[in-house]
């Protein structure tokens, strides 16, 4: 078995996780950062979905890490992309020209600038990257994650120990490995005291995942896919909040719930003028192709592109069958097959059945783009997983500490120990329980520092979406602006526990302490206050 002893073990490689090693590295200490798939980036590279995020993203309200990324980003492209002279010019380019974000980009080029801050910490040799790796099991004694034990892709392992261990996979691996206390699925209104929760708790009911692709459109060529082996399943398919058949245009509007017919025109000869991609106006869903484009051909020199290439992230790929995770092995493979098959049995419908706007029906030029995704099926690396494990926190956010239908113009709670900011509505898919939508208006909200550090375990922090949030407020937790966030602050304040001798309970229990911490996200950039600015 081959081993590592570091300050740092970070374990899952998505956005939270980059984040954390980036955040321990440049404060001194040793890290390993582990990956169960090929790609470091999670949401933004193996799952492959464009960030999420609030309006005024550009000038304030994330940490100046995460603005960098984004930079780094439209570096990349202005660097390496012909663009057009009018893309070039502007100033936050969105080289897919999307809906759903002012920065809708490839998967592949968010990997090569993720790759690329990591790298001066490979090079002086204080970090250290595995992929293809997940945990298996860990040692724990007396509320201390001793180490951790990962499995490579050829069966061999690897046993991590370090003062602190970081679970930032995708659904909280760590939390039941270490014992440490966690909860899954709805709460119950009892529990909580959240408006829009449950009567009773249901573990094992949880927002969707969705397996996305990516897709162009080659007109005159036929690029139809073989018929999905449960594609007469999924056609017949319907939700029990739905309108009708899941594979259609038709799905319920997230905000009003009625039924809502999208249009799906590929390669539309749309303006050339920048996109607003401003969802708290417009949720940019009505015409797909458009929607999560991410590369628009309107943006590049004349010739250099035959076609548009757009994510299929909808609500007709949500997979609602049941849970990837708190259920056996053989069910969590089951449901991930299935989720698999229905995205391929919508690819298939496009292709073959789907409406167009002339009359006709099919699109057998719609096209996968595997090579953006680097797998051979042309399927995301992983499926994009909404809802979390959580940790039992010393503070639980909760509805009505940023509901703005709750607060009104006392805007969202104000923590003490804030640690950084989010914005998003509360925003839940339909759910592995039967629910539909939950959306909810929120306020812009703090992130405090209690909701990192869980009721028991000594050494573990959560440096993904497995923070103290509910079901319901995961909604607006999960998104990737504030995943980065938590992810930059666990691995600060690891390392502050590291170079002090503290523990995190400590930290978030003593002023004089925290107010320590806080001093070294500021210098990092972490921003812990919204601004108070005209039309805010």
């Amino acid at each position: 078995m081959n081993g590592l002893k570091v300050d740092v073990a970070i374990v899952g490689g998505g956005l939270g996780g980059v984040a954390a090693a980036l955040a321990a590295a440049r404060s001194g200490c040793t890290v390993l950062l582990s990956e169960e798939t090929a790609w470091i980036g999670g949401q933004l590279t193996s799952q492959a979905v464009p960030p999420d995020e609030h309006p005024w993203i550009e000038q304030f309200g994330c940490t100046a890490s995460y603005r960098e990324l984004r930079d780094a980003i439209r570096s990349y492209y202005r660097t390496w992309y012909p663009l057009s002279a009018g893309a070039r010019e502007e100033r936050w380019l969105n080289p897919g020209a999307g809906r759903v974000s002012k920065l809708c980009h490839e998967p592949r080029v968010a990997l090569a600038v993720l790759e690329a801050m990591l790298a001066p910490y490979r090079a002086a040799g204080r970090l250290v990257v595995l992929t293809g790796y997940r945990p298996i099991e860990a040692d724990v004694e007396a509320d201390i994650v001793r180490s951790v034990t990962l499995a490579g892709p050829d069966g061999a392992t690897f046993h991590v120990s370090a003062k602190y261990v970081l679970d930032a996979t995708e659904t909280g691996e760590l939390l039941p490995l270490t014992t440490t206390a966690y909860v899954t699925g709805s709460e119950a209104q009892s529990e909580t005291g959240e408006p829009h929760a449950g009567a009773e708790p249901q573990p094992l009911n949880m927002q969707a995942a969705s397996v996305c692709f990516t897709i162009e459109h080659r007109h005159g060529e036929d690029h139809t896919v073989d018929r999905p082996k449960t594609y007469d399943f999924w056609r017949k398919y319907s939700p029990p909040t739905w309108p009708g058949p899941l594979l259609s245009w038709t799905a319920p509007d997230p905000r009003t719930l009625e039924p809502l017919e999208r249009q799906f025109v590929p390669n539309p000869e749309d303006a050339e003028s920048p996109i607003s991609a401003d969802q708290s106006k417009d949720a940019g869903d009505t015409e797909l192709w458009t929607f999560r484009r991410i590369i628009a051909r309107r943006n590049f020199v004349p010739g250099y592109l035959q076609s548009d290439v757009t994510l299929v992230n909808w609500p007709m790929i949500d997979y609602l069958e049941g849970p990837l995770f708190e259920v056996s092995q053989a069910e969590a493979a089951r449901h991930l097959e299935g989720a698999r098959q229905l995205s391929l049995s919508m690819l298939y419908w496009m292709q073959t059945e789907a409406p167009r706007v002339d009359g006709g029906s099919g699109f057998p030029g719609l096209r996968l783009r595997k090579d953006l995704l680097g797998t051979d099926d042309g399927l995301a690396m992983a499926p994009y997983i909404r809802e979390s494990r959580r940790i039992r926190a010393l503070y639980t956010v909760a509805e009505q500490d940023v509901s703005y239908e709750v607060r009104r113009d006392r805007g969202a709670v104000h923590y003490h120990d804030s640690v950084g900011l989010g914005s998003y509505r509360i925003d839940l898919h339909p759910s592995t329980g039967g629910d539909g939508y939950i959306d909810v208006p929120n306020n812009p909200f703090e992130i405090p520092l209690r909701a990192l550090v869980p009721q028991q375990t000594v050494n573990l922090l959560p440096a993904a979406k497995n923070v103290g949030t509910t079901h319901i407020t995961n909604g607006c937790f999960r998104l990737h602006p504030v995943e980065w966030n938590i992810g930059e602050v666990a691995g600060t304040l690891a390392a502050f526990c590291v170079a002090e001798q503290l523990t995190p309970a400590q930290v978030a229990s003593h002023p004089r302490l925290f107010a320590d911490l806080e001093r070294i996200l500021h210098r990092a950039g972490v921003e812990t206050r919204w601004p108070t600015v005209s039309g805010y």
